[in-house]
């Protein structure tokens, strides 16, 4: 069974087409810069990569390259359209309706327009590419795996805000979590590499890259997150600023003129380490900045790192102990000098690195932690793909799709 999953971005498509029951993947791409004229498209197969400008002009174009890169004569992996049994969607607010994956039609479709105010910038692209993929596969089950429904084990302590009840009884504002496909992918993989059942583990997952979560796990179950209504809260993160005094947003619209978009703006695309560091939102940049003695890079770097070592204790104490750390996404994956640095100054809690293996470890599976380090520290690749393919899998043929 073949099972293609879309993963449809502001301005780009990443795709992957999947041998469910091996778990394999047989292609995956990416086009990029969608609405630019320097958009391209990427293809990943066994027999190697192939990558070239084409113009999409808008998602729908963008769809039509990835089905001629998908069966292209030369690089494609698959015959036609036929081939494909099943199609995955990565949906980011599910609200809390849908507790788990489920099959697309036209009531699931209206039910995600309904949480559109919750996440404006991510479903309504979801809802386009959900669209334009049931008009080129009319004739297979389409499923909806949504970011929130990991975390919708959390308590009503830990999800709700101390604001009244009404208003989370008329208009659903309460903490939702997002990134819950890599939390639940790399906390269940941790777990397979540390040999020990998720059932048994209080597990913390460090989802850092540019947008940045943590979740408090305990027996494969997330029982608290750090974002909340929307992915601002929480982390610092590459644009976002994270947790922030509320009362900062009167301020700069009754006493300094700032108008609401302009606060938006500014708190979800101007902050975070780009805020701080006055240069770029990327990791690697601003540590490079920093190792040459710029300040404000060093600073930001700080902040970012010590908001994740407070959480972990705050998680540590939500838990009732710890087990293992889980570090993922592209911060968390790529840079030993992050983890060291946020890890540094914890060791009186449990968690010691192993300083040569977390040189070592770049994007690989790994713990990098000394062998008797009470808490283990795991590094892994998060694969959110390899999670929308299997739930789509479940759904699909039990719905006899």
């Amino acid at each position: 069974m073949k099972i293609l999953t879309l993963n449809t971005g502001s301005s780009s498509l990443k795709y992957r087409l999947s041998e469910a029951r091996r778990g394999s993947y047989i292609a995956d791409g990416l086009v990029e810069r969608i609405g630019s004229p320097e958009s391209s498209i990427s293809q990943d197969t066994r027999e190697g990569r192939t990558s070239m400008p084409r113009r999409a002009p808008d998602h729908r174009e963008a769809f039509q390259l990835m089905i001629k890169f998908l069966t292209d004569p030369e690089v494609g992996v698959i015959q036609d359209l036929g081939d494909i049994d099943a199609v995955g969607h990565r949906v980011v607010h599910g609200g809390d309706r849908f507790y788990e994956s489920t099959e697309i039609t036209p009531e699931i479709i209206s039910a995600i327009q309904d949480f559109e105010d919750l996440a404006p910038l991510h479903n309504p692209i979801n809802l386009l590419g959900i669209r334009i993929a049931k008009e080129l596969f009319p004739d297979v089950p389409h499923v909806a795996v949504f970011d929130t429904s990991f975390h919708q084990t959390m308590s009503r302590v830990a999800y709700l805000y101390a604001i009244p009840l009404e208003l989370h009884d008329r208009f659903h504002i309460r903490r939702y979590g997002f990134h819950g496909t890599s939390h639940r992918y790399v906390s269940r993989r941790a777990a397979e590499i540390l040999s020990l059942p998720i059932d048994n583990l209080r597990m913390v997952t460090c989802h850092l890259g540019n947008g940045c979560s943590m979740a408090a796990i305990r027996d494969g179950k997330s029982i608290d997150t750090t974002m909340g209504l929307t992915p601002l809260e929480g982390l610092v993160m590459g644009t976002r600023s994270g947790d922030i005094d509320p009362s900062v947003v009167f301020f700069l619209v009754n006493k300094r003129g700032y108008d609401l978009d302009q606060v938006e703006r500014l708190l979800n695309k101007e902050s975070g380490i780009l805020g701080v560091s006055g240069l770029t939102n990327d990791v690697k940049t601003v540590l490079e900045a920093s190792h040459g003695g710029n300040e404000r890079a060093r600073l930001a770097l700080e902040i970012f790192s010590y908001r994740v070592k407070k959480y972990i204790g705050a998680y540590m104490a939500a838990l009732g102990g710890l087990d293992c750390i889980v570090f993922t996404a592209g911060v968390g994956e790529r840079s030993a000098e992050m983890r060291k640095l946020i890890c540094t100054g914890l060791e009186e809690l449990g968690i010691e690195l192993d300083d040569d293996l977390n040189r070592r470890c770049f994007a690989c599976e790994m713990v990098v932690s000394v062998d008797d380090s009470p808490v283990k520290v795991v590094v892994v690749p998060t694969d959110e793909e390899h999670v929308i393919a299997s739930e789509t899998f479940r759904v699909a043929t039990s719905k006899g799709g």
